[in-house]
């Protein structure tokens, strides 16, 4: 039976860790709150790991342990206030615990949760100040925090997915990289002190692989500083509202089919997690389209919030956008039409999350062997070279 690493607090207070045998995570759930406590996280300590050791550690991994610890306390019936006090204490990240203490400092000065929020934006993005705002507003800012710990989970496991696959890819691009420089700059010198010495002539191949090594080793600084030239200026370019809307266009001409089921997935449980909350259809059009990353997406759907506030829906007016698979624009007129569009909206993240995985894995079944074969063919070439320079020296037919 899996074992699962919890953390768990009781009514008085008293904070605890420690590790629990069951049968899955839900279990492991239902056995720690029929032991009196209430359980904040319960997690897999190979995921734990793995995560720590490729550095998924990150701001957003912070909102997420914070949104499902506070959670889990609310749901337990403590106010806000000593939850947030709660917080403040067991905080694992020194900078999550200053941040809590913030908050806890603002609501017993008078304000608003969601004002408190709004304090820290780069923790706290707008939709999720929004959610909060339409749950404190309704009395279900638990229900409203689950909701948001269920939208912060999905992203990360999407966000998760993505990463890893790239990893090897990467790894595959660098040690190849490497491996050519290396033979150019201290393997072919060495032969090339030796083709000279004996004055024979050259297969062209051959010429070109020594001129191309001379050059690298002669001018190597000036190819690596024009490269790191080109790069920070396009990194500024790509900065600038043109540049991006430029670099987003090329992305999705390259990797059309991953992009459109990344922004859909995005687009859709933001916007179904917002209007489940209690968010107004136009201010969660604006919050959704925010979340987008693509600007050439973004861009088509500024025309969906018009058209919404011009009571023509969302449906019609994401039609015309074009920028969303066609299944994807059916489930969310059926929605429209039937009152369901917030649980429609979440069924279509969930259908394209899963698409977009099988997608992803597709890209880099195709990337990974063309990288390898571009990698093998230049080693191919300087080794065949080489060894056809070494042949015609010493008179053996080929």
């Amino acid at each position: 039976m899996p074992i699962f690493e919890y953390r768990s607090i009781t009514f008085e207070g008293t904070f605890a860790k420690g590790v629990i045998e069951a049968a899955d995570q839900k279990a492991a759930l239902e056995r720690l709150k029929n032991t009196g406590v209430i359980p904040l996280e319960v997690k897999s300590p190979a995921d734990r790991g793995f995560r720590r050791r490729i550095g998924f550690k990150t701001d957003k991994g912070d909102l997420t342990v914070f949104t499902t610890e506070l959670s889990a306390l609310l749901a337990a019936g403590l106010p806000l206030d000593q939850a947030l006090n709660i917080l403040s204490e067991i905080s694992e990240h020194r900078g999550m615990r200053t941040i809590v203490q913030s908050l806890l400092k603002s609501i017993r000065g008078g304000i608003s949760f969601s004002e408190a929020l709004q304090k820290h934006p780069r923790i706290f993005p707008r939709f999720y100040v929004n959610m909060v705002r339409a749950g404190e507003a309704g009395g279900v800012l638990d229900a409203v925090l689950e909701r948001l710990n269920e939208f912060l989970e999905s992203s990360r496991e999407l966000r998760d997915h993505v990463v890893s696959a790239m990893i090897y890819p990467t790894i595959l691009a660098a040690t190849g990289g490497v491996s050519i420089i290396i033979l150019l700059t201290f393997v072919l010198p060495r032969f090339s002190v030796i083709f000279a010495e004996l004055g024979s002539s050259l297969p062209v191949s051959t010429q070109i692989l020594l001129a191309a090594s001379e050059l690298l080793k002669s001018y190597g600084w000036i190819f690596l500083g024009g490269i790191v030239a080109v790069w920070w200026s396009l990194r500024r370019y790509i900065a600038s509202e043109r540049g991006r809307y430029w670099w987003d266009g090329l992305k999705l001409r390259l990797m059309d089919d991953v992009i459109r089921k990344l922004e859909t997935a995005r687009f859709c449980r933001t916007l179904g997690t917002l209007l489940a909350g209690g968010v107004s259809l136009l201010q969660a059009l604006n919050n959704a389209r925010d979340v987008i990353g693509n600007r050439v997406i973004a861009g088509a759907i500024e025309a969906v919030s018009r058209g919404a506030k011009e009571g023509r829906g969302v449906s019609g007016p994401l039609s015309k956008a074009g920028v969303f698979p066609p299944m994807a624009l059916s489930m969310i007129k059926v929605g429209e039409e039937t009152g369901t569009l917030d649980q429609m909206l979440l069924r279509v993240a969930v259908i394209y999350e899963k698409s977009l995985k099988q997608a992803v894995k597709r890209f880099m079944s195709l990337l990974e062997p063309i990288m390898i074969l571009t990698i093998g063919l230049i080693i191919g070439f300087i080794v065949i070279s080489m060894l056809l320079a070494i042949f015609s020296i010493s008179d053996i037919p080929l």
